[in-house]
């Protein structure tokens, strides 16, 4: 790794050149990444549910719809606005009341179980049907020709409104992000480091790190919103140290005599040899995302894997280049480090050092307990802001007609009329349930086959399958329509055992159980892969199982607090929080003991190997921590889209928490067991 570092510094400007040209297919890469913004997609393809949708699309052109309500339209109107509608690229179907009844028959010819769904007051509701899924490119922008076409007069309610606002708020907040996490790593770096200009060159180093890693997600063709919005900042957050580790090391160097070439070859090699511990581990934590049946967990490991990959490989060969081209100028821009010096805290944590261990055994408890308990919440349009146009049409769906969980049943064809009729008053005997419609309904009604349009009979028959439209009064993602759902497929089992319950309810409910499945999995399986890399990289038995415990103490302790504050998390937050804590903190744990085994390896003893530990770490390990938070921490305050902000602000205040527990509780923990430690670690026999 010398030869690597001394060629790096040789060809520093060349290697600058390079990186400037790679930046073009970067951002081309960049841009020609689709974005997805439906939760939904990243369900297994092999659910009922998902059958159902894709049945929805090839069968009958319903790729996605949205009940979408008119304000004071005449009958006229609203038939000549859907012919408007059905010009719209992307538009399958666009129905109304209208369409059987024209501009003469009166609507109160109708029961009035359906009138009360169709028209209240001066407004009344379209279906409008599209041929492509609900986040497709076509669907999207048909949703936005319709409110174009529209302006004030529609409200467009449905899960494809939800996705355009959805992304249209994000859109509208990435850069803020980026700026919020910049200026506060910063501060951070102006007031830990020696130099006014390094801190910009270390952030240009993971600026263009975070770009050749948005670049380079081209490779999986399309990411979530979610793994966009937070790229940035956790890859910010998680690389910094490296970084500051190899700027000290070259400082260290330079300080001791040695040239600057040599001085930033030999911290190029000492960089890789610790970096590349921690950085395996941080890697290993995101990998184990994709183990999730929410392929989500996918979708953002693999990003930020590759991203901590790119992240270490800038460190070794941009940043140090950056560096020495910049020699000059860092320089004349030194200055003392205002980060102050924690000794008398240091010896503190050693002089009580059972007292601490005693708070830790005592909070271990009550915070694992309350961090099983943390409610989350699993209805995505919660974690949007009311104002949204999207969330304003569905509230109105709700409380103006009473329209809150619509959902459909696919059943053979071939299914008698007589059956129907009886499974669809068993299914009306639910409670909760105050609507089924359907063509034999619609005949019941009074409406003859006669009477309705084509696209009205296509809608609920296609080659192979009847479908029946119902609606729910309770909540999606509800405990009490989850068990409804069950009880329909229980019904519609009986008259056809391929039939399936398709729609957001549904499809909510199989998050729900996907997603408490992915939580016990994730955070085992991270705690296994995360133990059996330390245990190669510190070459001990008791060291990884003591380590761990510390970080998943300040995980407990994490979650915790919106347990016992009360406060209700989006379902993603818990499911990747404690990985992504684990694999990113885990380093600064791993930075102290290394650091002590080194120190007791002298023959130091225990209480001085600590002391001479904390002096020399503390200070590492709170600009790490800090430049973490930093990161995330505006995210959280800021962002309006809570499965973002919720996600950061636990993972800032895990930061400080890891950091607080690294600093104040590990030392006390090795230090007690510090003979089994000795024992149990190799090349720590002839140790007293």
């Amino acid at each position: 790794m010398k030869k690597i570092g001394t060629s790096i510094c040789k060809n520093k400007t060349k290697i600058l050149i390079i990186t400037l040209i790679l930046f073009v297919p970067a951002i081309i890469g960049m841009k020609l990444t689709k974005i997805n913004y439906d939760i939904l997609v990243y369900l297994p393809e092999d659910i009922k549910t998902i059958e159902g949708q894709n049945i929805l699309t090839n069968e009958f052109s319903l790729g996605a719809f949205s009940v979408t309500i008119i304000d004071k339209m005449t009958p006229k109107d609203i038939l000549s606005l859907e012919e408007e509608i059905k010009e719209i690229d992307g538009v399958a179907k666009v129905v109304s009341t209208y369409d059987a009844l024209g501009t003469t028959i009166p609507i109160d010819i109708l029961p009035q179980e359906i009138i009360s769904k169709v028209k209240k007051d001066d407004s009344d509701l379209m279906l409008i049907t599209f041929t492509n899924s609900t986040s497709h490119e076509t669907t999207i922008n048909a949703i936005e020709k319709i409110k174009e076409l529209t302006k004030e007069k529609c409200k467009v309610g449905g899960m494809s409104a939800m996705v355009l606002d959805t992304m249209n708020l994000s859109e509208s907040e990435i850069t803020i992000y980026i700026i919020i996490a910049v200026i506060l790593c910063i501060i951070v770096l102006e007031i830990s480091l020696d130099s006014y200009i390094v801190p910009f060159l270390l952030l240009i180093n993971i600026g263009i790190s975070i770009l050749f890693n948005l670049g380079t997600n081209i490779i999986f063709g399309n990411i979530s919103y979610i793994t966009k919005a937070l790229v940035a900042v956790l890859q910010l957050g998680v690389t910094t140290d490296f970084s500051i580790f190899l700027y000290h090391a070259y400082e260290d160097g330079k300080e001791n005599g040695k040239s600057s070439i040599t001085a930033m070859s030999e911290a190029i090699h000492k960089t890789f040899t610790s970096v590349v511990g921690s950085s395996l581990t941080t890697i290993a934590g995101f990998l184990v995302l994709c183990s999730m049946q929410l392929t989500l967990g996918r979708d953002l490991g693999l990003v930020m894997a590759k991203g901590v990959f790119l992240g270490v490989i800038c460190v070794l060969t941009i940043f140090p280049s950056l560096i020495l081209i910049s020699e000059k100028l860092i320089e004349k821009t030194k200055h003392k480090k205002l980060i102050p010096k924690f000794n008398k805290l240091n010896n503190i944590i050693i002089n009580h050092r059972k007292i601490i261990f005693i708070i830790f055994v005592i909070l271990l408890i009550p915070s694992y307990l309350a961090n099983k308990k943390v409610d989350i919440y699993y209805k995505l349009d919660e974690s949007l802001p009311e104002t949204l146009d999207c969330i304003v049409a569905n509230t109105e769906l709700k409380e103006k007609f009473n329209i809150v969980s619509p959902e459909i049943i696919l059943i053979d064809k071939n299914t008698s009329n007589q059956d129907i009729t009886k499974m669809v008053n068993e299914i009306n005997n639910i409670e909760g349930i105050d609507l089924i419609l359907s063509s034999s309904k619609l005949e019941e009604a009074g409406i003859s086959e006669t009477m309705l349009s084509d696209d009205i009979k296509s809608i609920f028959e296609s080659n192979n399958y009847k479908m029946l439209f119902i609606n729910s009064t309770y909540e999606i993602a509800s405990d009490k329509l989850n068990e409804q759902v069950e009880e329909i497929n229980n019904i519609i089992k009986k008259y056809d055992n391929k039939a399936i319950l398709a729609g957001e309810g549904p499809l909510m409910k199989d998050l729900v159980s996907i997603s408490d499945k992915d939580f016990k999995n994730v955070n085992s399986l991270s705690i296994i892969c995360i133990l059996i890399i330390m245990l190669f990289v510190l070459k001990s038995l008791s060291l990884p199982v003591l380590l761990i415990l510390a970080i998943e103490f300040a995980i407990f302790l994490n979650m915790s607090i919106p347990y016992f504050g009360g406060i209700t998390l989006p379902f993603v937050a818990p499911i990747v929080l404690g990985t992504i804590q684990l694999g990113a903190t885990i380093d600064y744990a791993i930075l102290l003991t290394t650091t002590y085994i080194s120190n007791r390896k002298q023959n130091l003893t225990k209480e001085l190997a600590m002391k001479t530990t904390l002096d020399t770490c503390v200070n590492s390990i709170l600009v790490s921590g800090l430049c973490f938070f930093c990161a995330t921490f505006g995210v959280g305050v800021y962002s309006k889209l809570e499965m973002i902000s919720a996600l950061c602000t636990l993972i800032s205040r895990g930061s400080l928490i890891s950091m607080a527990v690294v600093i104040l509780v590990l030392p006390s923990i090795l230090l007690l067991f510090d003979k089994i430690i000795i024992k149990t670690t190799k090349n720590l026999k002839g140790v007293k």
